[in-house]
């Protein structure tokens, strides 16, 4: 009866020294996700001095001239207050305009200015930003199973579904 105990007491230890090695595993790769995107964004902004979120929202208004802030914020899955806030700064330094130009005149349209497009040309890419580039590059099933998992993290982790529009941070 003893050696029954100890093969049912080692059973829980062995599963759970194996979970913990999982789980240790697991933050590593999230730590090297995470480092991959900081780095990226520090290469664009010591490559350009901007943010990378700042970069991409130049490169969808280079793509879509006379973009609207609200169309703006639905192309980079934002919340349309964070896209105010990017045009504003992106304004402040001359490199995107905003103007009333279209039939509707409550809707201010945004362009790329001559210093956006060149601030654009010697930026590095991607500019989505590495891990939506990165995610794009998967197979349909790879993304599915990714997203079923990590839906089960965002509900262990008792996470605010607003943080899901919200950019990552520029470093």
């Amino acid at each position: 009866m003893a050696a029954r105990r100890r093969t049912d007491g080692a059973a829980p230890q062995a599963r759970r020294t194996t979970q913990e090695d999982a789980a240790t595993q697991v933050l590593r790769q999230f730590r090297q996700v995470f480092n991959a995107v900081k780095s990226h964004f520090q290469r664009v902004e010591r490559r350009v001095g901007l943010g990378g979120t700042q970069v991409w929202a130049l490169s969808i208004v280079r793509d879509h001239p006379g973009i609207g802030v609200g169309m703006l914020a639905r192309t980079m899955d934002i919340h349309q207050s964070t896209a105010s806030n990017l045009v504003r700064a992106l304004i402040e330094r001359g490199l995107v305009s905003a103007a009333k130009d279209g039939a509707d005149r409550r809707v201010v349209q945004v362009r790329l200015s001559a210093a956006g497009a060149k601030l654009l040309k010697s930026s590095p890419g991607p500019f989505t930003g590495l891990l939506p580039a990165a995610l794009r590059s998967l197979d349909d099933a790879t993304l599915r199973r990714l997203q079923q998992d990590l839906a089960r993290l965002i509900v262990a982790l008792e996470a605010d579904e607003r943080g899901a529009r919200i950019p990552l941070p520029d470093p």
